[in-house]
């Protein structure tokens, strides 16, 4: 399980990090951050990069920071909260790739690494036995 911690605790500060310069280059510059054209917008319901680079700077930066954080200092409910900021990352991929209306490698990326983190998060909650592993075991010894 120790391992499980370190990769979750590396998937958060990379994702964090990543996300927090991203979205520090969508507010200092939302009309072309780190290179990307405004044109990638006309299909969102935003004119420039700068409510995007909020959101991706404190939800999925930050969030993602905050959940390293926690799982290092192994708070009891750091399962749920690395869970919640692990599913706003796959959100906001599956968003971004609507909006402007394509796939790239990167949302790949970062699609997968969000359901690892879910999976890895889940596994946390399911070690602790927190609310639901309890009613998922029980269903599933009740059918063996």
């Amino acid at each position: 399980m120790k391992r499980l911690y370190s990769v979750l605790f590396a998937l958060h500060l990379f994702v964090g990090i990543g996300a927090m310069a991203g979205g520090l280059a969508a507010i200092l510059n939302p009309q072309e951050p780190l290179g990307a054209p405004i044109e990638l917008l006309q299909n969102s319901p935003f004119n420039n990069f700068l409510i995007p680079g909020i959101i991706l700077f404190t939800v999925i930066g930050l969030g993602n920071v905050i959940s390293a954080i926690i799982l290092g200092l192994r708070f009891k409910f750091q399962g749920y909260v690395s869970v919640v900021f692990s599913g706003a990352l796959v959100i906001w991929i599956i968003v971004q790739c609507i909006m402007i209306n394509s796939i790239v490698f990167l949302h790949v990326l970062f699609f997968i690494i969000g359901l690892t983190q879910s999976v890895l998060s889940a596994l946390i909650i399911f070690e602790q036995r927190l609310f639901p592993s309890k009613l998922i075991l029980n269903f599933y010894n009740r059918l063996r």
